[in-house]
């Protein structure tokens, strides 16, 4: 049937479902053996964060209701708590991949449903990388056919309004739901779906923001837990009259849905994040370590900083005095001191003392932001921006950066990720990066997924 007969969501829904029953392109396998790799080493080191011990402790109760682990304990819960709370932590440091059309985080969400359901229900790994496909190709699907960017100027959070669509289409591969089963549970996320913009304003009360991954992935399990028992919600939930696209979208494309984008499946649409911050300042880094050199430049040295970026760049990020470190990682002007006296890629930088740090401060004091029509008409297909940095003796030096380190077109390799995660694990229990992604290289062939994920739940 047409989609004009079928509806655009129960359409969209026949065709990740179809592509779930196939097996994937190794090109596909790799890239997903990738994502999982990235989303584990996020995980585990924000399950060991304050906010995600506190978020253990609120499981703790409903410990054995299931035979889904939790990252960094021993506990297992139900599909859709462990979901939530493994989705949290993985957000919860500002690491967790990007798709950057649809402006979210997928991967947070989307990966921990599937592990939580697989594990679970003891499914194979090649169902996993299905469930995976699925998820993220609905995600920025979603996105795109909304037009996140508007939907952020309307005051919505992408990840949390999103990616429950793309988890929810996860669990969907996972529990063999039919098509139409599908779209009507996009039908019951469709109710659950929001996420306020107003963590960007202020500069507490923050940790709403890592909870907004949490939110997506347990809205897309219980979505389609109900849906597979017939709990059903409205079938055109993407394109109706008050549907998402509707409900939350300016100036967009309900075509879009149905489109495969002409690079290929979302998957290979996605960044990587180096640096612990939002994916906006990535660009807005590079181009700070081109003209400090590297960052050996003396900040003491430096007279001012001026970025030109996306307008939300002036609109959400330049709260100069950040008092929790959600706020701080969302702050350009704070982010650029950071870096200059801990590293890009430092995670302390943005922790406790380092909020008071008068250093980090100073520079804060010294940078400003304009909205750049160029890079305004570039986004979100790129987050690019420009920095003009002046030094005390009245020398201007400029980088513009298009695509960040960790983008399509400028991919982090493979060892660059199993750095990025070793960093984050720091060899904890024996859990060894390497180890990981040659247990990943078998990830179709698994029969269990419990074996993937013991080395985390010590």
């Amino acid at each position: 049937m047409s989609v004009a007969e079928n509806g655009r969501s129960l359409a969209l829904a026949e065709e990740l479902l179809a592509v779930g029953d196939a097996s994937l392109a190794e090109r596909d396998l790799k890239q997903v053996r990738n994502l999982v790799l990235d989303h584990l080493g996020c995980c585990y080191a924000g399950s060991l964060l304050a906010w995600g011990r506190r978020m253990h402790e609120w499981a703790a109760p409903h410990a054995d209701s299931g035979n889904a682990p939790l990252l960094a304990s021993q506990t297992r819960l139900a599909p859709g708590l462990a979901a939530f709370v493994n989705a949290t932590a993985a957000h919860g440091l500002e690491l967790d991949d990007t798709h950057d059309e649809s402006v979210s985080h997928p991967g947070a969400a989307v990966i921990a449903s599937s592990l939580a359901l697989a594990a679970h229900h003891g499914l194979s790994g090649e169902r996993l990388a299905a469930a995976i496909h699925a998820g993220y190709e609905a995600v920025g699907r979603v996105g795109a056919a909304t037009n996140a960017a508007e939907t952020i100027e309307l005051g919505f959070h992408p990840t949390s309004l999103f990616v429950g669509f793309g988890a929810a289409a996860a669990a969907a591969v996972l529990l063999n739901l039919s098509p139409r089963e599908l779209a009507r549970g996009w039908g019951l996320v469709l109710s659950m779906a929001g996420g306020s913009m107003q963590f960007s304003q202020e500069p507490e009360g923050t940790t709403v923001k890592r909870l907004h991954g949490g939110y997506a992935a347990l809205h897309g399990v219980m979505a389609a837990e109900h849906a597979g028992l017939g709990i059903a919600g409205p079938e055109q939930a993407l394109e109706g009259r008050y549907g998402l696209i509707s409900n939350f979208g300016a100036d967009s494309d309900p075509e879009r849905l149905n489109r495969p984008h002409p690079d290929g499946p979302e998957i290979h649409r996605i960044s990587y994040k180096p640096y612990p911050c939002c994916r906006l300042f990535h660009s807005t880094l590079d181009a700070l370590a081109e003209v400090t050199d590297d960052f050996s430049l003396d900040p003491q040295e430096i007279e001012s900083i001026v970025v030109g970026g996306p307008d939300i760049m002036v609109t959400q990020h330049m709260l100069r005095r950040p008092t929790s470190e959600m706020a701080a990682q969302y702050s350009l002007p704070f982010t650029l001191g950071a870096a200059l006296y801990y590293g890009p890629a430092s995670v302390a930088g943005f922790m406790g003392d380092a909020l008071e740090d008068r250093r980090t401060l100073a520079i804060a004091d010294r940078v400003d932001a304009v909205a750049d029509p160029d890079m305004q008409a570039a986004f979100p297909a790129h987050f690019g921006s420009w920095l003009e940095l002046k030094d005390r003796n009245g020398e201007t030096r400029r980088s513009d950066v298009l695509d960040s380190l960790g983008t399509p077109a400028n991919p982090m390799r493979r060892d660059d990720l199993v750095a990025k995660f070793d960093s984050l694990t720091a060899g904890d229990n024996g859990i060894d990066g390497a180890d990981i992604a040659a247990k990943l290289e078998e990830l179709h062939q698994m029969r269990l997924i419990d074996a993937l994920l013991a080395p985390f739940c010590k």
